[in-house]
């Protein structure tokens, strides 16, 4: 059975997989993008409960050189998937629309990233949860607190909103 740590007063322990907020990034910069992020919302749907989803903001591309503009958002669901289980379902997915990994940082037509699954704190050789970037991460935080500025980050103990505010202001 697939187990999640949770860390509780600098003491670690294992408990059995239990229903669970699950958040995920999605992202297009290729083809039909918003085709692409309405097809992965209608497939997310059918393995998470209490689905939401918030607005999609157009982002430039960032770190990967010149690139078509992305179309950034964030779903926010329910599930007992183990972390291990969703990242599996959010590469299918990716793969489903299309998704090539020519390079690191390629264009793509779907960028699915497992960001936070309720107090879950779960690192091995094939996911990390919290997502070890999000943080940083505007094109994520905007969209996140437009629908949960009061989920917290299990590791900072911070709301989203007070991830968001911590941010440097953007440069227009």
């Amino acid at each position: 059975m697939d187990s999640c740590v949770y860390r509780v007063q600098g003491t670690t322990k294992v408990v059995a997989p239990k229903l669970r907020e699950v958040v995920v990034a999605l992202g297009s910069n290729q083809g039909d993008r918003q085709k692409h992020l309405a097809c992965a919302v209608s497939d997310l749907e059918t393995h998470f409960t209490r689905v939401r989803v918030s607005p999609f903001i157009e982002t430039a591309a960032e770190g990967v050189g010149l690139q078509p503009d992305f179309l950034n958002g964030v779903l926010v669901g329910s599930t007992a998937l183990s972390p291990g289980t969703v990242m599996n379902v959010l590469l299918a997915i990716e793969q489903k629309q299309g998704r090539v990994r020519p390079y690191v940082g390629a264009p793509r037509t779907l960028d699915l990233d497992l960001i936070l699954m309720g107090s879950c704190v779960f690192k091995n050789e094939h996911v990390e949860v919290p997502h070890p970037r999000f943080r940083s991460r505007r094109f994520v935080l905007e969209p996140l607190v437009a629908i949960a500025p009061n989920l917290v980050d299990p590791v900072t103990g911070a709301t989203m909103a007070e991830l968001l505010k911590q941010l440097p202001p953007v440069m227009r």
